[in-house]
């Protein structure tokens, strides 16, 4: 139930319309106690046995005297009137109550709308949030289809069985507590019988609501790995079709999707057995108090007048449905347990890359970066080991090497995509760990090889990130990175959707969008990823003259395989199983004769 009590801290901000609902449907139950109390003068009035009264007692909120006064105004009105005239009072009083029970029943529900919509809002607000702050490798370590389910589906099983079952918390057990109140009062023997047997109803309902939390678990979990595997095809849907893989994947999306079928019957199998079980529970209680009342009404219990009797079973009636309600919400809250568990996975994860407390400003970038004796790894597999270089404001760094040698790596650790464990990144002699995350990221741009674009316009793909820009500043940056031409060609020039993952431009096309994104943030560090690797000589050209602009009068780190593109950076490092084999210039390696030439022999050979 801790899980529960996490996800219930999101209904406490809204505790006034909370307490609005109470009330609401406190007056509800009321009037619609009132409405059903008018069965026993009704019935009493058609077989001539209701209560004689002649005399008006003192008003004051006492039961008797209630009743006392009623059936006085009652006789009066037959006497002079007629029992026609009290049978259109009684009616009319049944329709005054019940156009207030439902009038502020709707109201109860009209403030309970915004909490329902207004939880589920918050915690998926939250999700998304801690989505954001998470460190990549959480997600190297999970799946994003697992989490989208989370976010999703297990949302919406918190919404079915927690908030919704809301409207159940604060309407129903006031009805059962009011009616069983008034009862209690027109008979206190029958009704301490009542309570006798309702707990018995309530414990087998117990017992097989609680093993629904463990098979909706499993379902959910599975639901998980079923939107991996399809966010999966729809990424690789390209290779899939190239190596006619159809079958295979759909036979794995089969079978794992048989396996979450077989589990949901059995969960709603399970959860089924609310209804009838209630039912049959409720039938039983009804059957042992017509049994017990009756037998008080022939032996001529006083306390319970064959009237009274009538009007006490049409009020325990409706204590059926809120006793079936509190079983079907009780089966729902098990299986959202299971939802909320996994939520709670999400939003209770440790973000381990944060702000460190004596963390400082620093909204420039002077003199230098230093990689003190780095060493990094994945889990038991080490990256990097050792690794000492020093880069200096101004200077173009090339990373080369096999792939696999650690250069994406290392210009990870650089703005905290992961942390490091041994050795030190210092920049301008403070250690990155030491700087607020936000500024450390402002002072640096990164274009990847895959360049990601969202299925936004090409405006707001090169603002992305930079805060407020005018149209005039989008179009210099798009300019200096060769993209300014191929954008005023589509319909709407840059207000023109790109589509997703950029789907509707060529290789080529998005990277200059994405260096036109690094251009307009205009950081003094900029990271390229091996930014031309994948594209054509035609494509690789614009890129390369773009790289050149963005690169002008910056501190450039460049991974490259094509070592063409980097013989006039002014430091070339060469990793080999993640270690500085080499370091210098294009000329001075060569002259080495080492790990450098050989790759640029390759090269050249090829």
């Amino acid at each position: 139930m801790r899980n529960f009590r996490q996800i219930f801290t999101y209904i406490i901000p809204y505790w006034t319309r909370l307490l609005l609902n109470v009330l609401f449907n406190l007056l509800s139950v009321i009037f619609g106690l009132f409405s059903l109390n008018m069965v026993i003068p009704f019935v009493g009035l058609l077989f001539q046995s209701h209560r004689e009264v002649y005399d008006l007692m003192p008003m004051q909120l006492d039961f008797e005297v209630l009743i006392n006064n009623f059936y006085y105004y009652m006789n009066l009105l037959t006497t002079r009137y007629g029992e026609f005239a009290s049978l259109i009072f009684i009616s009319s009083i049944v329709i005054i109550t019940s156009f207030l029970k439902n009038g502020f029943r709707y109201l109860a529900l009209y403030h309970l709308a915004p909490v329902r919509n207004g939880v589920v809002r918050d915690i998926r607000n939250d999700i998304y949030g801690k989505t954001l702050v998470l460190p990549l490798a959480y997600y190297s370590q999970g799946r994003k289809g697992d989490v989208i389910s989370r976010m999703t589906n297990d949302v919406h099983q918190i919404e079915i069985g927690l908030v919704q079952s809301l409207s159940i918390a604060f309407r129903d057990p006031i009805t059962v507590i009011v009616y069983m109140l008034w009862l209690f009062l027109m008979s206190p023997t029958l009704t301490l019988f009542v309570l006798l047997l309702l707990p018995l109803a309530g414990f087998v309902i117990g017992r097989i609501a609680r093993k629904l939390k463990p098979t909706a678990l499993k379902g959910q979990s599975k639901l998980g790995t079923i939107l991996s595997v399809m966010e999966e095809t729809l990424s690789g849907l390209r290779v899939v079709k190239v190596f006619n893989a159809e079958d295979k994947m759909r036979k794995r999306f089969h079978s794992l999707n048989s396996l979450y079928t077989r589990i949901m019957n059995k969960l709603y199998r399970r959860q089924d057995l609310a209804s009838p079980v209630s039912e049959f529970l409720g039938t039983t209680v009804v059957i042992f108090i017509l049994i017990f009342g009756g037998t008080m009404v022939i032996r001529g219990d006083a306390t319970l007048p064959p009237e009274a009797f009538i009007g006490y079973l049409g009020i325990f009636s409706q204590i059926i449905q809120p006793s079936k309600n509190f079983s079907k919400a009780w089966y729902n809250i098990q299986k959202s347990l299971a939802s909320a568990e996994r939520i709670n996975q999400v939003l209770k994860a440790d973000v381990s890359i944060k702000d460190a407390p004596d963390a400082v400003e620093k909204k420039e970038f002077n003199k230098h970066i230093v990689f003190d004796d780095v060493s990094f790894r994945y889990e038991d597999n080490y990256v990097l080991k050792n690794i000492d270089l020093e880069i200096k404001k101004g200077q173009k760094v090339a990373l080369v090497g096999q792939s696999g040698a650690g250069k994406s790596t290392l210009v990870d650790l650089l703005p905290r995509l992961f942390d490091l464990e041994e050795g030190e990144i210092r920049l301008d002699g403070i250690p990155v760990r030491k700087i607020l995350i936000k500024d450390l990221r402002d002072l640096m741009g990164n274009v990847n090889q895959d360049p990601i674009l969202f299925n936004d316009t090409f405006y707001n793909n090169i603002a992305f990130g930079a805060g407020k820009v005018t149209e005039e500043e989008i179009v210099t940056a798009a300019r200096v990175a060769n993209a300014h031409d191929f954008i005023m060609e589509t319909r709407f020039g840059y207000h023109t959707n790109v589509g997703d993952q950029g789907g509707k431009l060529s290789g080529g096309q998005r990277q200059r969008i994405s260096i036109a994104r690094a251009i307009l943030k205009n950081p003094p560090i900029l990271i390229l990823d091996e930014a031309t690797s994948s594209l054509d000589t035609e494509s690789e050209k614009l890129v390369q003259e773009a790289l050149l602009n963005v690169m002008q009068n910056r501190t450039s780190i460049v991974i490259a395989h094509r070592l063409s593109t980097i013989v006039h950076a002014d430091l070339i490092c060469v990793m080999h199983e993640g270690r500085i084999a080499e370091t210098g210039n294009h000329r001075d390696l060569l002259a080495k004769d080492g790990i450098y030439k050989k790759l640029h022999s390759l090269q050249m050979f090829s």
